[in-house]
C-alpha cells in the first residue's frame, strides 16, 4: 500500500503533484497534542463533503483527518472537488491507495468483481484506510464517521461492527435531513464544483462511473456518455471470462424470470438493438467503505 500523488492512468515513473496535499501519518502524529482524532472516510463525493463539514464545525479542522483511498479509476472531477473541498474545509486530505485499479484487482484475485460480490472495495479501499488507522490512530481516541445518510440507517450496525475497534458515526443520519440535491446546492453555494457525474445521472461519484456494484442503468449511461469507459471495462470483462474459463460477468440478466449472466458486450447489443428490454430500475449501488460484512 502507498501513499503517493499518482493519478489514473499513470505509471510510477509519471508520477507528478496531484494538487492534492498528503499528509504524512508522522505529521499528524507530531502536531498532536490532541486528546482525540476525527477520521472522515473520504470518497470523493457529496455526502463525504457534507460529513467532513459537520465533522469539522463541531471539532475543528486541526484534529480532523480527511482519509481518501484512491482507486485509480476515477473521474478527473473528483480530484478537482477533493483539491477545492481541502481547501474550503481548511483540511489536508489524507490519500492512500493500494496502487492497483480494479480490473488489476480481478486479475490478481481470480475473480470478476459483480453486482454481489466485489473485492475491489475490499481491497483499494477498506485495506489501505484499515493499514493507514492501524499504524496512525488509537481506536480509544479515534472516531471515524461514514457518508451514510438518514436514508441508509439500517446499514450503520454491520457498518460499527465491521470497523471495529474503533468507533463509527453517521452524522447525516441524525437532523437537519437534507438529501443529495439540497447538498449539492450547498456544496456549489460554498464555491465547488458540483462534480460532472452527479450532472450526468449517475448516483456516486466514484470509479468513474463503471462501478461493478451498478446495474444496467448505470452501464447503460455509462455506454451513453463515457464510451470509451464503457469499452476499456468490456474489453476487461471479456479478459476476465477468457482467464477464468466461465460464463461470468458482471451483470445479471432477470428476463423471463431466470438470473443468467448478462455480459457488458450482451447489454451493449440490447442498448442498440433492443432497448426495451432494458432494466432502468436497475442502479446498483456503491458501499465502498461501508459494505464490509461481504467484503472479506
Amino acid at each position: 500500500m502507498a501513499q503517493s500523488t499518482r493519478t489514473p492512468g499513470q505509471t510510477d515513473s509519471e508520477t507528478r503533484d496531484s494538487g492534492v496535499k498528503i499528509t504524512p501519518p508522522s505529521s499528524i502524529s507530531a502536531a498532536s497534542p490532541l486528546n482525540h482524532l476525527h477520521v472522515v472516510m473520504w470518497s470523493g463525493g457529496i455526502t463525504s463533503w457534507a460529513t467532513a463539514r459537520h465533522v469539522i464545525a463541531e471539532h475543528g479542522a486541526a484534529s480532523t483527518v480527511l482519509l481518501f483511498a484512491d482507486t485509480l479509476a476515477e473521474d478527473e472531477d473528483l480530484y478537482t472537488f477533493n483539491e477545492q473541498a481541502s481547501a474550503q474545509l481548511g483540511a489536508p486530505i489524507t490519500r492512500v491507495a493500494d496502487g492497483r485499479d480494479p480490473w488489476q484487482v480481478f486479475e490478481d484475485k481470480r475473480w470478476l468483481g459483480n453486482t454481489r460480490i466485489a473485492q475491489c472495495s475490499h481491497v483499494l479501499k477498506q485495506e489501505p484506510c484499515r493499514e493507514w488507522l492501524t499504524a496512525n490512530t488509537d481506536p480509544a481516541n479515534t472516531t471515524l464517521y461514514v457518508g451514510i445518510d438518514w436514508t441508509e440507517t439500517h446499514r450503520l450496525p454491520a457498518i460499527e461492527n465491521g470497523w471495529a475497534p474503533w468507533t463509527v458515526e453517521a452524522p447525516l443520519t441524525r437532523p437537519p435531513y437534507r438529501d443529495k440535491h439540497q447538498l449539492r446546492a450547498e456544496a456549489r453555494a460554498a464555491g465547488l464544483i458540483d462534480p460532472r457525474l452527479y450532472g450526468l445521472g449517475f448516483a456516486h461519484n466514484n470509479c468513474g462511473g463503471g462501478c461493478v456494484k451498478g446495474g444496467q442503468a448505470q452501464w447503460a449511461r455509462l455506454l451513453k456518455v463515457f464510451p470509451a469507459r464503457y469499452a476499456r471495462a468490456e474489453a476487461a470483462e471479456v479478459k476476465m471470462r477468457a482467464l477464468l474459463g466461465k460464463d461470468v460477468s458482471i451483470l445479471r440478466d432477470r428476463t423471463g424470470g431466470d438470473t443468467k449472466p448478462l455480459t457488458l458486450a450482451a447489454l451493449r447489443k440490447r442498448v442498440e438493438e433492443q432497448p426495451e428490454q432494458l432494466d432502468l430500475f436497475d442502479e446498483g449501488g456503491c458501499g465502498c467503505f461501508t459494505d464490509l460484512a461481504s467484503a472479506a
